[in-house]
Order: structure tokens, then sequence, then C-alpha cells
């Protein structure tokens, strides 16, 4: 077992701390961007964090170990709320070295935060490939401003404004996935990059506490039936889908295809979606053409047909009702901010 002690809540300090206990490669980046690259004895993978304004730490791991490993920390006098998503593999966090262990599985949210100066454990088995966000919101920063995300937070999640230990892992759902794969798909380098990635942690942000929201609600989503293995092929479809969209996807076909019967296969799409397959394959498919009619050179006819859709003016009915105009038109407008070459 190898174990790991940060005594620091600074995302800069804190990747110095990892690079000293467990090796590796840091790579830093002028806008408080990290890397750590890890291929030795211990694991293979990475992790990565960027700091932003209003006490916002982002971190994503994508590491395999080869021995059980322990993280500990300790939380300061004003405790952080942490948003966890894991896409793969397992993790499991305690309140001290003894505490009861709270496991993510693949497709989890978790939202935790403690008292003051409590013992944080993160738990990563040997030998699972893990992929995880985290996202950290520190409450002492901006502490004087009433109007804002710290603010807010600490009175969703701390009771009568002080913090104690707290550990919520939420129903299984895609939707924060989603998110996670645009982060992964930002081409952008330099503010340009970290201005996207921040709007996209807010948006995971917000998925989060509305995830938590819809659990108080509806308890008998949580008690879904849907097994894991169910759960990894509903994960599996919606990839089909989004890498397949100018395809008929019809419900019989994508039962077929992953051995899911229609009942499980919309059980799980309204479960880690929230929404049916039919709408998740419009909102893909619109999501797509909005993407073309901004990225390329073609016409209208030629998203329509290129993301599956067949009528042309059901298509303009869809996109204008999602973006408040017409292709035609949002076309037009990106023509007209174009910059000259």
């Amino acid at each position: 077992m190898k174990t790991n002690a940060l005594n620091t809540v600074q995302l800069k300090n804190m990747f110095g701390q990892f690079q000293k206990n467990m090796g590796g490669d840091l790579h830093t980046l002028p806008n408080r961007e990290y890397t750590l690259d890890i291929n030795n004895d211990l694991g293979h993978g990475s992790i990565k964090g960027i700091a932003f304004k209003g006490g916002i730490s982002y971190m994503e791991f994508d590491i395999e170990f080869y021995k059980e490993v322990l993280i500990i920390t300790s939380s300061p006098e004003h405790s952080p709320i942490c948003f966890a998503y894991c896409s793969q593999g397992q993790i499991a966090h305690s309140f001290g070295r003894h505490g009861k262990k709270t496991e993510l599985e693949s497709f989890q949210t978790g939202i935790l935060t403690s008292r003051s100066l409590q013992d944080h454990i993160l738990h990563f088995d040997k030998s699972v490939n893990l992929k995880m966000i985290l996202i950290i919101v520190n409450p002492s920063e901006h502490k004087d401003t009433g109007k804002n995300l710290n603010k807010k937070l600490q009175k969703l999640f701390f009771k009568d404004r002080v913090a104690d230990n707290f550990v919520y892992v939420g129903s299984h759902n895609l939707k924060v996935a989603d998110k996670i794969h645009q982060l992964k798909s930002i081409s952008a380098e330099g503010i340009a990059k970290k201005l996207m990635v921040e709007g996209l942690v807010h948006m995971v942000l917000a998925l989060e506490i509305q995830q938590h929201s819809d659990d108080l609600k509806n308890a008998d989503l949580r008690n879904s039936t849907l097994t894991k293995r169910e759960r990894g092929m509903i994960q599996e479809v919606s990839e089909f889908i989004r890498n397949y969209i100018e395809r008929k996807l019809s419900i019989s076909y994508l039962c077929k295809k992953s051995g899911l019967s229609p009942s499980k296969l919309q059980e799980g799409f309204k479960l880690m979606h929230g929404t049916t397959v039919t709408d998740y394959i419009r909102d893909v498919r619109i999501q797509k053409a909005e993407d073309l009619i901004k990225n390329t050179d073609l016409n209208v006819s030629q998203v329509v047909y290129s993301i599956g859709f067949i009528s042309r003016s059901y298509f303009s009915k869809i996109f204008k009702a999602k973006y408040n105009c017409s292709p035609k038109e949002y076309k037009d407008k990106q023509s007209a901010y174009a910059i000259p070459g």
C-alpha cells in the first residue's frame, strides 16, 4: 500500500506534493494548469488540474495504480465542497482511516464536505483503470461577497452555514459524462481553452446540484433495477448514437445491438440521461447540426441529410425551438461574424 499525505488545498502545491510522493513528470502551463504524467512502478496514467478564480479548482484522474493507494488530506479551517464524477472504475472515500467507506461507482456523482480539520481518505484500488473528475469549491474565497457561487453552495450543503461531515452519492447518470466528453474534445489552447473549460465545469456543477435535487424528489429512480452491466450497455448505446447519428436508429435496432429489452433501454435512458431514447437521438442530432452549420461549409440541406433527418422542414422546426432562429438565419449570422482571412 502506498500512502500519500497532502497538507495543502492550493492546486500548485498539491501537484508538487503529488510528484514528490508518486514520481512522474510534472508539466505546468502559465494559466494555472497542471499535468502529472505517471509511468513507473506505482502506476501509469495522468492527473490533471486547472485553477479558476473564485476558489474553484478542477481535477481529472485517468490512472491505474499497481498497488492500493491512499491519498490523505485534511480540511482547512474553511471546509471546501467537493463534487466528483466517476466515468470508469470506482473509488472510495472515508472520514479518517477507520471511518466508513463510501464508494463511488462508474456513472455516479458524489458531493462531500466536512467539519474543519477533518481527515479525508481517498482509497484507490490496485489494477483499476480509474477515470474521475473532482471539482473543489473553496468557500473561504471572496468571503465578504454575499452574492457568489460559494455562498450559495454553503447555504445549500452546510446546515445553518456550519460545515459538517456530509457525503452524498447520486443515482447513475450519463449527463455529466456528456459534458466530460466535451471537455476532452476542446482543441483550443491558452486563455480560450481555459474559458471553455471553466464554462463546462460550471455546467457540470449545475448538473450535479440538479442531480442531488432530483434524487431527493425521485427516490424511485434511485431504486432502479438496472444492473451494473446494463448501465454499461446504456453508456455504450449512447456512445454509438453519438458516433452514428446519420443512421436510422430504431428502438428495435438498439435493443438488438445492446441485448436490452425495450423497457430496460427506456428505463436506462430515463435514469441516466433524464430523457427518452428518441428525444436523446434528436438532441444529439441537433447539437451535431449546430456544430456543422457553425464550423463547415455545408449548406443546410447537406447538414440535414448528414445527421439522418429526411425532412428539412421538421429539422428547421426543432432547430428553431432550441436556438430561437432558423438554421439559415443561424448560418447567415456565422458568416456575418466570420473574421476575414
